[in-house]
């Protein structure tokens, strides 16, 4: 492998700790440990959630959407969501339907964020399979999610949940896919020109490029077109990607050599369940790593832009040649 070369991958996540509770509180998406808690709320600041009633009739509907629905909305505390077409971009699809009465009485306190996390691992996880037909690619970009009542719909008595899919980024956000889930390629890819922000020494969402990020995709490359006869062992993907990447990164450039721009060349690498679940994709990507190689450093600029080299502060370190 040659030395501005480099593999680039996130710690694996298995299905059961990447639950995806989305909500929206005070106007933002609040994350804690992988766990996103999800509700509509009316968004008002010091306010502890909006009951149904202050919701319009669209955004009651997409909450008591039926499974199959795809859901999306606009504004940051959701106030304007409504079902779509599944064909259109959207932020959410229903999987199922849950009423968790039986388990939480009318007395029942609010559930904490650690319970509604174990609510929803325990009543979506097992309905994702039949729902899709096929598996749920556990290192893929879909998520199981879970839509839930806010605390004054909870105290009124609503205990209707849906459990269902989207994409959440590596910073949270929450990513359009088009078209209904058991037809999407699960392969957590990204298209070619596409940046991902630096946080602190990690990935964060997609960026434009000409602000500081952590790395930008170069290429999208399918491990199938090459490996026909099953899955391909890790050190066979990384041979072929060291050159494929390379050859990509030539064409994507107009021939530009990442090394004096101080950046490296890197690719992701799939796993036998994503293989199993089809998902086969992968990116080429360039970054700048940190001298110690304890994560990213920020690069500004487009490796494109030929015009003007990206910014890093440090020349690429050696690869290990396993990476």
């Amino acid at each position: 492998m040659p030395p501005d070369a480099q593999r680039f991958r996130p710690p694996l996540q298995t299905l059961s700790t990447r639950v995806v509770m989305a909500g929206v509180f005070l106007g933002a998406i609040i994350a804690l440990a992988l766990s996103v808690t999800f509700s509509w709320s009316d968004g008002l600041a010091g306010g502890s959630g909006g009951g149904e009633g202050k919701l319009n009739a669209a955004a009651q509907e997409a909450f008591h959407a039926a499974p199959g629905s795809c859901l999306t909305w606009a504004a940051a505390d959701a106030s304007d969501a409504h079902k779509v077409l599944c064909t259109q971009p959207h932020l959410f699809e229903v999987t199922s339907s849950v009423d968790i009465g039986a388990q939480f009485n009318a007395q029942a306190p609010f559930p904490n964020l650690d319970q509604w996390q174990q609510i929803a691992q325990d009543k979506c996880n097992a309905d994702v399979r039949p729902y899709l037909g096929h598996a749920l690619d556990p290192y893929g970009k879909l998520t199981t999610n879970l839509l839930r009542p806010t605390a004054d719909q909870w105290g009124n008595g609503d205990r209707q949940l849906r459990c269902g899919l989207q994409w959440a980024g590596p910073g949270g956000g929450l990513q359009p896919t088009t078209g209904a889930a058991k037809d999407q390629d699960q392969s957590l890819v990204w298209a070619p020109g596409t940046c991902l922000a630096l946080a602190g020494k990690g990935i964060g969402d997609p960026i434009d490029c000409g602000r500081p990020h952590s790395y930008e995709i170069i290429a999208t490359l399918d491990l199938a077109s090459k490996f026909k006869d099953g899955y391909p062992s890790q050190k066979d993907q990384s041979a072929w990607l060291d050159t494929a990447c390379a050859d990509a990164a030539k064409t994507y450039t107009g021939g530009a050599d990442l090394s004096q721009k101080k950046l490296i060349l890197g690719w992701d690498l799939r796993e036998q369940e994503s293989w199993d679940a089809g998902s086969t994709k992968v990116n080429c990507k360039a970054a700048a790593t940190l001298a110690d190689n304890s994560g990213f450093q920020a690069v500004t600029g487009s490796v494109k832009d030929t015009s003007k080299a990206p910014a890093s502060s440090s020349a690429p370190p050696s690869s290990s040649g396993g990476g």
